[in-house]
């Protein structure tokens, strides 16, 4: 059906921040936009009802490497792909599987053809090509699939990580020939994002993201960051790829990462995020909150019937108390998670439909300084 569009509506005139709108076959996504991630088909400890009414999300994750190991790509064709098989009607993005392979250091071998590795789940040894990997990502149907790529490690030495983003650009041509060559499936458009890779080396990163740019594809991904290097690293190289990434198409900055990480990020140019963040912490008992950062275990908490989060309209949020979530905590009580994914979530999509409003209003740098301080707060 139709190829993925994005229009950009507004530029903030003291930061490269800007408010777009993507236009998918599965409905509209306003950015500057937090995607959560279902690794599995599914947003840990929340259901798709929760995450439509209570969370906002307008697109959520599934990641390749787990959907094509469990439950695999015939029950996915059987159910008419991911949106069907998990009720989610809305926008969907495959992550290719690269950085779960790229974890699986101790048990993977990179070569030309693709990647040889080990299931976490029983052992058993597949292999990850770029060809293949748009066939999965076909099968699984998600609206914005990731090229295959290969994610050096922090620190690297640079003819590590010179070798590493040739092997990715070279991967990438085999990506968009195999699109090319394959179509669609169940009736809507699979658009693929290429990644920007070249560790902390500016001449690779800047060589990269040129690379990527020359390829036209819907939009582009910067991947490679949060994996280790400082915050202040982290940001110059997403500067720099930003600064070298098409301003028509959407910028995608993988796997990034606290809410201040994100205010700077949109301060950037940068449009879409995603992090297992708000719902990992989450189930361990840290809320990110209008005020700041929460240890909801804390016994401080015990007596304090205020609400979880009473600075924005959250649902959960106003309605049960910082000394129930934790009472439910320290009881092991399944309800604990849920609960503080919830708050986290709705926080984290409350914070960039918020930086929206103040992109488009023209004030987004002075509320931005103001919430980046509130957010690294520790109650």
């Amino acid at each position: 059906m139709a190829k993925l569009q994005f229009h950009l509506q507004a530029n903030d005139s003291q930061t490269k921040a800007r408010a777009g709108k993507i236009t998918t076959d599965h409905g509209e996504i306003l950015t500057p936009i937090f995607m959560p991630v279902g690794t599995v088909g599914s947003v840990k400890a929340v259901n798709q009802q929760q995450l439509k009414n209570i969370v906002g999300a307008q697109i959520i994750l599934g990641n390749t490497y787990h959907l094509y190991l469990r439950p695999g790509t015939n029950i996915l064709e059987q159910a008419g792909g991911l949106h069907r098989f998990n009720g989610w009607e809305r926008p969907i993005l495959t992550d290719s599987g690269g950085y779960q392979v790229f974890s699986l250091s101790g048990t993977r071998k990179i070569k030309e053809e693709g990647v040889i590795f080990q299931s976490h789940i029983d052992g058993s040894r597949h292999l990850f090509s770029p060809e293949s990997v748009m066939d999965t990502q076909r099968s699984i149907g998600a609206d914005i699939i990731m090229a295959f790529d290969e994610c050096p490690p922090a620190g690297c030495e640079y003819i590590y990580a010179q070798k590493s983003m040739q092997l990715t650009h070279r991967w990438l041509d085999r990506c968009i020939k195999r699109l090319a060559e394959t179509e669609d499936k169940y009736g809507y458009t699979q658009n693929l994002f290429p990644i920007v890779q070249g560790s902390t080396f500016k001449d690779l990163r800047k060589e990269s993201a040129q690379f990527i740019a020359s390829k036209n594809a819907a939009g582009n991904a910067i991947g490679g960051l949060s994996v280790g290097e400082p915050e202040d690293k982290m940001y110059a190289f997403t500067e720099l790829c930003c600064d070298n990434l098409p301003g028509d198409k959407p910028r995608y900055l993988m796997g990034v990462g606290t809410p201040w990480n994100i205010l700077e990020g949109i301060s950037l140019g940068v449009d879409m995020f995603d992090c297992v963040m708000p719902t990992r912490n989450g189930r361990n008992g840290m809320l990110f909150t209008t005020q700041g950062v929460v240890n909801i275990r804390n016994k401080k908490w015990a007596t304090d019937f205020s609400p979880i989060d009473h600075g924005f309209e959250c649902e959960t949020s106003n309605y049960y108390s910082k000394a129930y979530l934790r009472h439910l905590f320290i009881s092991g009580e399944l309800l604990a998670g849920q609960l503080a994914s919830l708050q986290n979530l709705s926080f984290y999509l409350w914070l960039v439909t918020e930086a929206r409003k103040h992109i488009l209003a023209g004030d987004f740098k002075s509320w931005k300084e103001e919430m980046v301080v509130k957010c690294k707060q520790r109650l």
